[in-house]
């Protein structure tokens, strides 16, 4: 695992971050939007649970790291269901611009050398090109994006602790504690999902891309990354889904977007974390 640069975790993590939204979409026709969003979490659990029976740790955790635990677990349940309830409503590429802005904030913290902000720069502007905001009439499609949006910080914040201390193993409990958190919330949507093996397996699939797949890289990229430069490196999921626009739908970029994963891409070059630096000393 350690061979594996942590950059290469996240570049499979920002792939799936965005195939896995577009086979839920798929799925909107089928089963309501927090139908989805529980059916992906559960499924995820599920193979946790059968992957790495995380209940087994749960007994040897200290006080602190439980409640860190539980607290990732609310945030995931939530923050899927928001990006869910958000997606439905406004163009993709709005949610993501929205997604990005307190992430920006995260990388700023994390700066601590005029590379690196010269780096954040780069990758800010690059987003900001690739970006297709459109101020469409949806307010509540706004406030479900901006919930995202700050509950996708925390998952970070949250996340990177939990890399430090649990790992996957760490974020399979906090999977299942998640399924529960919400089950009130999107329980029932789903029923009608269970009348047909194929709509199961389709979420199920979801649950692989979505949470399993893009998580666990997550996972292995932030435990060897700072959260500084792990924010700075989500600029880059607005740059991946041009790319698979590009490579999967043979959609033609326009000059602005090869500009815009250009500056991203260079933005992300130019960063040099600070491990590194405390490593070179």
């Amino acid at each position: 695992m350690k061979r594996v640069p942590p950059h290469a975790y996240f570049l499979v993590s920002a792939v799936f971050h965005y195939l896995g939204p577009a086979f839920a979409v798929l799925l909107f026709t089928r089963v309501d939007v927090l139908g989805v969003a529980w059916l992906r979490i559960a499924s995820a659990a599920v193979i946790f649970a059968v992957w790495r029976r995380p209940w087994r740790v749960w007994r040897f955790l200290d006080r602190s790291t439980r409640w860190l635990l539980i607290a990732w677990g609310a945030v995931l349940a939530l923050m899927n269901s928001c990006f869910y309830l958000a997606i439905d409503r406004l163009p993709r590429g709005t949610v993501a611009a929205v997604e990005f802005l307190p992430v920006i904030a995260l990388a700023a913290l994390g700066t601590r050398t005029g590379r690196n902000a010269a780096a954040l720069l780069l990758a800010v502007a690059g987003v900001y090109l690739l970006s297709d905001v459109r101020l469409v009439a949806e307010p509540l499609g706004f406030v479900f994006a901006a919930a995202n949006a700050v509950l996708f910080a925390l998952y970070i914040v949250l996340g990177h602790r939990v890399a430090q201390v649990r790992g996957i193993d760490g974020l399979a409990l906090a999977m299942l504690i998640a399924s529960v958190v919400a089950a009130p919330i999107g329980f029932g949507d789903a029923l009608p999902a269970f009348g047909s093996l194929w709509t199961v397996l389709a979420a199920v699939g979801v649950g692989v891309s979505s949470s399993v797949i893009p998580y666990v890289c997550d996972q292995l990229a932030m435990a060897r990354l700072s959260r500084g430069t792990y924010a700075l490196m989500v600029a880059l999921l607005p740059a991946t889904a041009t790319v698979i626009g590009v490579l999967v739908l043979a959609q033609v970029p326009t000059a602005f977007e090869i500009v815009g994963v250009a500056l991203v891409v260079a933005g992300v070059a130019v960063h040099r974390d600070q491990r590194e630096y405390a490593d070179a000393r």
